[in-house]
């Protein structure tokens, strides 16, 4: 079977995150990620990440770069994130799909929440693409630099 995408934004906005808690399914209730969803045949990963915006947060984003890297998901699932911005005049985030909770999370708020674990090194990848750009830490405070890093 080949691979899919699922697409995650890093959605920032005045220097925050936007972190979203999963209402479902159950064995994942509870946990936060990046908000995003897969991308359908014949769609681009960009259209996808605006759509699941729209669907999910009933938000209208502006999809920005590609953040480098991709986690796997259970198979055959790939997550890629993307930076994105709410549009002027778009909507407040409203947790509309697979949500019941949205969270715009500080640079010393980022980790005070528990992120599904297979959106930790995303997220990890998502800060250090956007920190110097944001102001946002570049790294877990929690987890201490390597040697020589």
């Amino acid at each position: 079977m080949s691979e899919r995408i699922v697409v995650g934004a890093a959605l920032v906005e005045d220097g925050r995150l936007l972190a979203a808690r999963r209402s479902a399914p159950v064995e994942l209730a509870g946990r936060w990620e990046l908000p995003g969803g897969k991308v359908e045949p014949g769609e681009t990963a960009e259209a996808a990440l605006a759509r699941e915006l729209r669907e999910e947060l009933g938000v209208d984003a502006e999809v920005g770069g590609r953040v480098p890297g991709e986690w796997p998901l259970r198979a055959p699932y790939v997550l890629r994130v993307w930076t994105a911005r709410l549009r002027p005049g778009s909507a407040a985030p409203e947790p509309l799909q697979d949500h019941d909770a949205l969270r715009w999370l500080g640079p010393d708020e980022i980790w005070d929440v528990p992120w599904l674990d297979q959106d930790v090194p995303a997220v990890r990848q998502a800060l250090a693409h956007l920190g110097t750009l944001e102001g946002l830490p570049s790294r877990d405070p929690g987890r201490p630099e390597a040697p020589g890093a």
